[in-house]
């Protein structure tokens, strides 16, 4: 119960810094509960709030049909980095998804403190495709984290802001889909850790519209940058734990 009760306000909190900020929501959650929970469950408790908010932001960005056009192959390559991911989350340790969770998470960290964006070209968005996805793909289905690298090489992308959402969104949501099945078929998503899951879809939703509500009157670039230190922090303690 207690775990349960940590794992609802962690969601909350999540979400209220999305709502706040505008970061994932998957990332900064599974960050918290990371600190006191095997991800093996921790991803699971996240999946259903986390698709639901992509597919209401899917929804009113439209273009999706734009989007899968000029990125289906970053969205298909990312289908077999899934499934290294999630073998490396099943067999290995607790510790070493963690690990690899809080690497990520201070990557994009200190990648979202430095100034300005470095532009790609046409060449090089088509040229890296398909390695972002495979490596989007495998962080994503290790560590529940959806940001590295696909966030960075998306907002070098010159893109409108729609199209853009849409875009993040459709990976997102693809990916999120393509984990329920395969966790469910190894049983790491059970109708129990499901049902909690579909429950934190109102602290999520409670949560996004209070941060966002603050958004609009407070400084959202001091906020951002306390997260990412935030996030900075979070992935040296899951970086540093198994040596310790």
């Amino acid at each position: 119960r207690i775990k349960i009760i940590l794992g609802v306000s962690t969601i909350f909190i999540a979400a209220f810094l999305k709502g706040l900020t505008g970061l994932g929501f998957s990332t900064l959650g599974l960050g918290l509960l990371a600190l006191f929970m095997d991800l093996k469950l921790a991803i699971p408790l996240v999946f259903l709030p986390s698709l639901s908010s992509n597919i209401m932001v899917m929804v009113e960005s439209g273009r999706f049909v734009e989007a899968l056009k000029r990125f289906w192959p970053l969205y298909l390559s990312a289908l077999p980095g899934l499934m290294l991911g999630i073998w490396f989350l099943s067999s290995t340790q607790e510790e070493a998804p963690k690990a690899v969770l809080g690497l990520s998470m201070l990557l994009y960290g200190l990648w979202g403190l430095r100034k300005g964006i470095v532009q790609l070209s046409s060449h090089h968005e088509k040229r890296l495709k398909v390695p972002v996805g495979l490596l989007s793909g495998m962080v994503n289905g290790a560590t529940g984290s959806q940001l590295m690298p696909i966030m960075p090489y998306l907002l070098s992308l010159k893109m409108e802001q729609k199209l853009f959402v849409q875009t993040i969104n459709c990976a997102f949501t693809f990916n999120t889909l393509v984990m329920m099945v395969v966790l469910g078929n190894l049983g790491l998503l059970t109708l129990p850790v499901a049902t909690i899951s579909a429950g934190g879809i109102v602290p999520v939703a409670l949560g996004i519209f209070l941060g966002g509500r603050i958004r609009q009157r407070v400084s959202e670039a001091f906020y951002r940058k306390m997260v990412l230190v935030l996030l900075i922090f979070l992935g040296m303690n899951l970086v540093a734990k198994p040596f310790f």
